[in-house]
């Protein structure tokens, strides 16, 4: 460490300093029922400036601000903002640097006080992913307020600190920690959200209920395909009781997991089940593959590959696959084959420090870590899972 000012004199000769220190991260998640609602001031913070007016500029998922636009700006100009609503046009296939890029072009355009006037973005996971690295790269450092508007969001792109696109045919491989300073989670914008990305972020649901909540996998296992058929939009007392408890466990149980290992100085984390395989197979399949439907798809594959290894009984590798089939997820894709596995997997002991790390169910709601998962154990899976999934739904490619 460094001493104090002043005890080192001129006449000693210093070979070497060691700096330590360390920065407190503190960020809020609050639900909220209407996050536009004119009387709500959540996203603005504090008071006004000494001008009198708020500035802010915000990012916008394009086909959310079609839907969403006009009571968005309304919010804005009820409270008397200058703001600037930039569009983006975003999937999978353009989370990249080029449009980060061109969301740092109009920040600058739009010049702000990085450190009274947050970014806010309002979208999807991707868009929040991208906007998170702008912003935490943006001079340094500028605070972000993030609206998810998808159920991913929702759940699990809105509640960490990972940032990044992705580069060179490989997912997310650029990427910072960064956490924003509010994320305001508001139920009503699945309403307008297809079908299918309901399914894609409900693989997410369903992730943390088979590696640590047992009464997660019954809740959807009872109330899933209602969930998925209203958009988690509670049509009575007793659906939105169930929708309300799903969010707020697949959330808390997430949360849990990433408080401690906020920066994953650990590397095992229960959280990277469903993200062996994924990124790989994602990348390969994109634009056909959403990204909770590559995560189901691994999940699947390890529900097997625990079964084999008496991990997992039939029954619950027979339950675990019909909730997948009933949130109309894939469980199968044909892009699952065994060179493909083998480099996806040599990718991940590489991201994982030389050591394979993955997460197995044990049972539901439990998951183990083994390190020692063979190409002929994956080749053995795989026709495992053709053979249950394949004939049972169609696949995604």
């Amino acid at each position: 460490m460094l001493t104090e000012p002043g005890l080192v004199t001129r006449s000693e000769r210093v070979d070497a300093w060691q700096v330590r220190a360390s920065m407190p991260v503190e960020y809020e998640i609050r639900v909220c029922s209407d996050a536009f609602a004119p009387g709500s001031t959540a996203l603005l913070g504090p008071a006004a400036p000494a001008s009198g007016r708020h500035r802010r500029f915000v990012v916008v998922d394009a086909h959310v601000l079609t839907l969403h636009g006009d009571r968005i700006r309304a919010y804005f100009e009820h409270h008397r903002v200058d703001y600037e609503l930039h569009a983006v046009r975003v999937d999978e296939t353009v989370k990249s640097l080029e449009t980060a890029a061109g969301i740092v072009r109009a920040l600058d355009a739009f010049g702000i006080d990085r450190r009274r006037e947050p970014i806010i973005v309002i979208g999807g996971g991707v868009l929040m992913d991208i906007v998170g690295l702008v912003a935490n790269l943006y001079r340094r450092g500028t605070p972000v307020v993030r609206v998810p508007t998808t159920l991913i969001g929702l759940v699990d792109a809105g509640v960490g600190v990972k940032t990044g696109v992705n580069f060179n045919g490989h997912k997310n491989r650029l990427g910072t920690y960064f956490a924003s300073s509010l994320t305001l989670l508001d139920r009503s914008f699945l309403a307008t959200v297809d079908r299918r990305h309901i399914a894609n972020g409900l693989a997410e649901i369903l992730k943390m209920a088979l590696i640590k909540d047992a009464r997660l996998f019954d809740l959807l296992e009872e109330y899933g395909p209602r969930l998925l058929e209203e958009k988690f939009q509670g049509s009575t007392p007793r659906l939105d009781d169930a929708a309300s408890e799903v969010v707020q466990r697949a959330i808390h149980g997430m949360l849990e997991e990433l408080q401690p290992n906020l920066w994953e100085a650990k590397l095992e984390r229960v959280v990277d089940y469903g993200h062996t395989f994924s990124p790989t197979v994602e990348m390969h399949a994109l634009p056909a593959l959403l990204h909770g439907e590559a995560v189901c798809v691994d999940m699947a594959l390890t529900t097997v590959l625990a079964w084999r290894r008496g991990l997992v009984d039939t029954a619950r590798r027979d339950r675990v696959l019909a909730v997948m089939r009933a949130l109309e997820l894939p469980s199968w894709n044909r892009l699952l084959t065994c060179e493909l596995l083998a480099d996806a997997l040599a990718d991940t002991v590489r991201h994982r420090d030389g050591a394979q790390r993955l997460p197995l169910p044990v049972g539901i709601g439990e998951a183990v870590f083994v390190n020692d998962v063979t190409r002929e154990e994956l080749a053995v899976a795989v026709d495992d899972l053709r053979r249950l999934g394949s004939e049972r739904e169609p696949a995604r490619v």
